[in-house]
């Protein structure tokens, strides 16, 4: 049996909020940088996607055996919409081709699953809606927010229908265990858990460019006698998809070294590609993989300390939530007014609600700069993470102002 190639890439932007002071509270209700997050969107359309998804297009002609998988956050896709719909016609081609899959997720990128599991239910929903208006397909695999995973999200998931669940293979949940097969997660039995190979994955994601390391340059060639040498049924190479041309330029050889890579691997008789869905399909799970902590793919730790590691983001996080009641409740009282009202007063601040949810508002907080500051700088628009702290909780008093006068 040939070992698959499994390739999933993370699209994610968030709706990064304007400086707002604690002057602009009861007085200003526009929330979000649309200059900077149009700015950004467009700095990394030209970078990334747009190069990207042509190679990637071209790379499934050239090679029909070729697959990939995308899981691409509602947020992401709302910007595709309005700041560049060449980015979003690009990922749809790929879609069309047959060889991509679109893997289903929350839409706000969020950490609801957490907090509300209403909230998490109705944000699945929402993506997999919004994956099947613009691309014409129902995800079957599911992927939480930056791989936030333990066994009772992949209970969760299993009773939402999905056949297949994707996480981090950290050492510690590892143990003795290869993250090169197929797992049933404890208590779900008849959902597939898929873990990243992070070892193979870092490689190209943040090792390719650094000269330090022993592996500098990192040829096409020599990364294909490494998955030769693996023992296993499946080497899942998850990553974000910002790592062409955003976090590995094109200077150092990316976009050179993924354009070989598809042939080399189908000319290796022990390789192949498959997309999360069909190794789901075609690989039996070998044991049980019992996850009670919560894990994550981020930082040193792969745990929640990235978003939930100090008091700021804590009490931010909390306060969100405790909104949701109150919310609840106003949609009550919107829902007996005339026709046409609850969409324009409702859906707006119902929006910003969800929009405040997005993970990396509390990730812009995080104090662990250390090992792992530069990915926490990595397009974030504040000089710390207290003013992070501080005008979040601007706008989300504001928000408690504007649901106090409904």
């Amino acid at each position: 049996m040939q070992t698959a190639i499994c390739f999933y890439f993370q699209v994610h932007q968030p709706f990064r909020l304007r400086p707002y002071t604690v002057f602009d509270v009861g007085r200003k209700h526009n929330y979000f940088d649309e200059e900077k997050n149009e700015s950004i969107m467009r700095k990394v359309a030209t970078k990334c996607y747009l190069p990207t998804n042509a190679l990637m297009l071209e790379l499934t002609k050239r090679h029909p055996e070729f697959k990939i998988a995308y899981s691409i956050s509602g947020v992401a896709l709302e910007q595709f919409e309005k700041y560049a719909p060449d980015v979003l016609e690009s990922f749809q081609k790929l879609v069309a081709t047959g060889q991509v899959e679109i893997l289903s997720e929350t839409y706000y990128h969020s950490l609801a699953f957490l907090y509300s599991k209403e909230e998490f239910l109705k944000q699945v929903d929402e993506h997999k809606r919004k994956v099947k208006k613009l691309f014409k397909v129902t995800p079957q695999v599911f992927r939480n927010t930056e791989l936030i995973y333990n066994n009772e999200l992949a209970k969760f998931v299993q009773q939402m229908g999905y056949k297949g669940i994707i996480t981090e293979g950290a050492d510690r949940i590892l143990d003795w265990r290869s993250p090169n097969f197929v797992y049933t997660p404890a208590g779900a039995p008849d959902i597939s858990l898929l873990l990243k190979n992070y070892k193979l994955s870092d490689d190209i994601a943040f090792r390719f460019s650094n000269r330090l390391w022993n592996e500098y340059p990192l040829k096409a060639e020599k990364y294909v006698r490494w998955l030769d040498a693996v023992q296993g049924e499946t080497i899942n190479l998850f990553m974000d998809y910002e790592t062409f041309g955003e976090h590995q330029w094109e200077d150092t050889g990316i976009f050179q070294f993924m354009e070989k890579l598809p042939s080399l691997v189908l000319k290796n008789k022990k390789l192949t590609f498959k997309t999360p869905s069909e190794v789901v399909r075609d690989c039996q799970p070998v044991a049980q993989m019992d996850i009670h902590h919560l894990i994550s793919w981020a930082d040193m730790e792969r745990d929640l300390s990235a978003w939930l590691g100090n008091k700021m983001q804590q009490s931010a996080i909390k306060e969100v939530y405790l909104l949701e009641k109150r919310i609840l409740q106003a949609l009550r009282k919107e829902k007996n007014k005339p026709d046409g009202q609850l969409k324009r007063s409702y859906k707006k601040w119902v929006n910003d609600w969800k929009k405040l949810q997005t993970s990396d508002h509390f990730y812009y907080m995080c104090t662990k700069w250390f090992s792992d500051g530069d990915v926490h700088k990595y397009f974030n628009p504040y000089d710390s993470p207290y003013e992070a702290y501080i005008t979040f909780m601007n706008v989300l008093n504001d928000l408690v102002v504007r649901l106090e006068q409904k």
